[in-house]
């Protein structure tokens, strides 16, 4: 099966994530299929993950499921999207 997820980057206590495409037998660190955004918890503000929405449709329209994290993220994505 196919997943959307993070995948962890950055160094010890500053992790920074990208959000990728990739198959759900892959280490969280191992190979992806696409990158279609990044995720940055060290920001406090609201605009701390930037993610194509239209790749992100493309892939859940084919069957990829989205982590309970990434879910959210294009959630908030979605609502800053049409404010």
């Amino acid at each position: 099966m196919v997943k959307i997820r993070l995948r962890r980057e950055g160094s010890k206590d500053r992790p920074y994530y990208k959000i990728v495409v990739c198959d759900q037998r892959a280490r969280r660190e191992g190979p992806y299929i696409e990158q279609i955004g990044t995720y940055n918890p060290m920001t406090k503000s609201d605009d701390n993950a930037v993610i194509d929405l239209e790749k992100a449709d493309k892939w859940i329209g084919n069957g990829a499921q989205p982590s309970d994290t990434v879910r959210s993220i294009i959630k908030k994505a979605r609502q800053a999207a049409s404010a």
